[in-house]
Parts: structure tokens; sequence; C-alpha cells
């Protein structure tokens, strides 16, 4: 009980409070309000266009102020700045772990149910209620409407924010829930399930027949609203969402993170299970795609589209991961064979930015500087590290930023770089 009550401390510290922050200067402070205000009565207005009661927006919005703590969280992500080998230690702690066990002997009854019905296996939810709420003990104690108006106002990702703010707007006006309940994180989402308002209009379910979708007090509805989501997303039953592998001396590695091909096929170039199982018949039939998370360094995963489903819940390969081993270990497998090799952590948005800039000026299509490290920028960055000698695994992290840059600077000045134009990856 002591872990378990350790773990549930760091939750609550990593979900709910607001970070140590500097204090505004006045003027700024001054000008935030004054956006906010502005913001505030464009929305009022945009509101009652669409059609909702004035007496509901009124109410919905009295008395709100920006919140910098949100835009704090919002630019720290952690699944975005840890090195995964940090993120994922505090994903599988043996607190975790041991709390998530208990969850599922306590709720065994109730998440077989739910998985008969969406043919999720009950590790899975189980892994993913513990890593959302801490197996529903902690649901974010932010205000869901002030967060989700400071998100819109900053204007950064106005069009969504105001999306789930109408939402809010619609949930209320039904009577699933009332203004003073509408706590969770500091990014939107509610309840057990974690789930945007968008999410909870589309995916909520009431399991429990009370003719409510209360995934804020009902753990069977939440765990039912977390199953049909996935199951709503694609969800395939019997299949794994992956398996750690060990690669060959000589690997492509340039097949990593786009190539789907199946297991067979990753075989016959090598690839094996790092635990030296055979694959099976069947396995050998599924598709799957290589991911490499620290690079050639370190572990490598052939992942399913389960793997993608995960990912649904929350667009991040740490996240997804971190819910594929935990799942693994609350089944009392999913211990890895291959080290995390030590990194300094993944690159910041700024140096995304100024790397997708130099890829471009050496030749090499990385597309928009946006600060988002996608599949168009990783394919770039493959291209270059083929031909400037590095093993493309497409990874960098503030330890090869450096290297990685000044060698970029050299393609950018030599005069054959121009003529490579034609040859970058599109």
């Amino acid at each position: 009980m002591n872990a378990l009550r350790i773990f549930l401390a760091a939750a609550l510290c990593l979900m709910c409070a607001a970070p140590v922050r500097a204090v505004q200067p006045p003027q700024a402070a001054q000008a935030q309000t004054a956006q906010f205000e502005a913001w505030k009565a464009a929305f009022r207005a945009r509101a009652l266009a669409r059609g909702f009661a004035q007496d509901q927006v009124d109410a919905l919005l009295a008395g709100l102020a920006p919140d910098p703590a949100v835009l704090e969280r919002d630019r720290a992500q952690p699944e975005f700045t840890r090195a995964m080998a940090d993120y994922l230690a505090g994903v599988l702690s043996a607190a975790r772990i041991e709390a998530g066990r208990a969850a599922l002997a306590d709720n065994a009854a109730l998440m077989r149910a739910i998985a008969a019905r969406y043919q999720v296996p009950p590790r899975v939810l189980a892994a993913v209620w513990g890593l959302e709420s801490a197996y529903g003990r902690i649901q974010g104690n932010f205000d869901v409407v002030r967060a989700l108006a400071t998100l819109a106002a900053d204007g950064r990702r106005r069009a969504w924010a105001e999306g789930e703010l109408f939402a809010l707007l619609r949930i209320v006006q039904s009577g699933a829930a009332r203004r003073s309940e509408l706590k969770g994180a500091w990014a939107g989402a509610m309840g057990q399930a974690q789930f945007l308002p968008s999410a909870y209009e589309r995916y909520a379910v009431d399991w429990d027949g009370d003719g409510r979708k209360d995934i804020w007090r009902s753990k069977a509805d939440a765990l039912a609203s977390m199953a049909h989501y996935l199951a709503r997303h694609g969800w395939r039953s019997g299949m794994p969402w992956g398996v750690e592998v060990q690669l060959p001396t000589g690997f492509d590695y340039s097949l990593a993170d786009d190539t789907a091909m199946s297991i067979g096929a990753w075989s016959v170039r090598g690839v094996v299970r790092a635990d030296h199982a055979i694959w099976s018949a069947a396995a050998q039939q599924r598709q799957a795609r290589l991911i490499l998370p620290a690079g050639h360094a370190g572990p490598a995963f052939l992942v399913t589209g389960n793997f993608a489903v995960i990912k649904r819940y929350n667009n991040s390969t740490a996240y997804a991961l971190g819910i594929g081993l935990l799942s693994d270990a609350l089944g009392g497998t999913g211990s890895l064979h291959a080290a995390w090799p030590p990194s300094p952590g993944p690159l910041s948005r700024t140096q995304i930015r100024a790397l997708q800039s130099a890829l471009v000026r050496a030749g090499f299509d990385a597309g928009a500087a946006d600060g988002l490290s996608g599949p168009q920028t990783r394919r770039a960055l493959r291209a270059f590290q083929s031909r400037a000698g590095f093993v493309p695994d497409g990874y960098v992290d503030r330890a090869l930023y450096g290297p990685l840059m000044a060698r970029l600077a050299d393609f950018a000045n030599a005069p054959v770089a121009q003529g490579q134009q034609g040859n970058a990856p599109h």
C-alpha cells in the first residue's frame, strides 16, 4: 500500500498540480486579459449565432479568466519533452503495475462483460484506465471550460478548442453534466476515461443503465466508453499491439516507420522476436510496421494496426508504447530485452523547426517548418542520414542534434547540393 500511495501522489502531481512559473509583468498580464475578454465576447456571439440559448452561454462563460498554467502545460507535454526511457519508467512503475493488477481483480466480472461486447481485452482497458486517471482515482482538477477557453483565446488551437466548448454547451444543455461538474485535465479531458467533450458525445456509454453516461463517477460507464472508443477506431480482437524484436547486422534501417509488410516478410529480412520465440503461422500473416523509438541503438518493435488504434486515444508513440507495454505487464509479460540508450531527451519544437529548415536548405523535402516531427520530416531525415553516412533510422535527439546540424550545413553549402534537389524525397 505504501507503493500505491506513492504512485497516486506522483500521478496527482503530474496530472493536476500547476507547475511553478514566473510571475507575469503587469503589462503582459493586462494584455493577456484584454485578449481573453475580446475572444470571449466574439465566442459568445458565435455561440448565439449557432442557436445556443443566451442564458446557457452566459452561465458557461460567467467569471472566466485565462489560466496561465494551462498554457504552460500546453507547451511542455511530458510525452513529447521527456526522454523515452524516463517516460516509460513512470508508466511501468511497480506501483502502477500493482495497482493495475488490483483493479483487474476487483473488476474482473465487469471487464469480462465489457470485453465480450467490444472485443477489447481487460488488460488493455486496465492499461488505458491506469494511464489516463490512475484507475479512476485522479481525474484532474482543472476547470475544463476555463482550460479550453484559455486555449481558444491563445489562438494556436482556436478552432479545435472552440469546437470542444460547443460540445460542452451541448453536454450541459442535454443534462448529461452540470457546469459545476466539468472538472478535468488541463487540455479539457474529462472523467475516468479522460474524454474530450467531442469524444464524450460520440463514444460515451451508459453501461450501468441508469440513464446517464457518467464517465466521472461510474467505472462501468467509463470502462465501457473506453472500450467503445477503441472498438470504433478499429481494434481487432486477438491481435497484439506489437512485440519487441531484434534486427540483424546490416539491417536496412530505411524500412523503419513507413514500411508495412507481413511479419513473415520481416522474418525473411532477419527480424526475430526479442524473446526468440517462433512466430506462429497466424502471426506471420499479420501486417506490421517497424518502429525505433530511440533509434537504432534502442529497442525495436514490430507494431500492428492495434498500435495505431491506441494512438487515436493519444497521438504519441510514447503513449501508445506505454499502453502496450503496461498491458503486457498486467498480463505477466512485457519485460524489455534491449536497454534504452542514454539520452538527454527529444528535440524542442524550436529545434525541430530549425532541423526542418536545414533539411530543406540541404535539398531534402521535410515539408513546412512547423516544429512537429511527422512522417515527411522523418523520411527527409532518413534520406539525409543515408547520404551523409549516418545510420538512416530517422532518429535524432538533443545529443545528436549538433553534429547532424553541422553536417546539414556542409550539405547546404556544397555546390553539389543544388544538383541534388531533384532527388529529395516526397
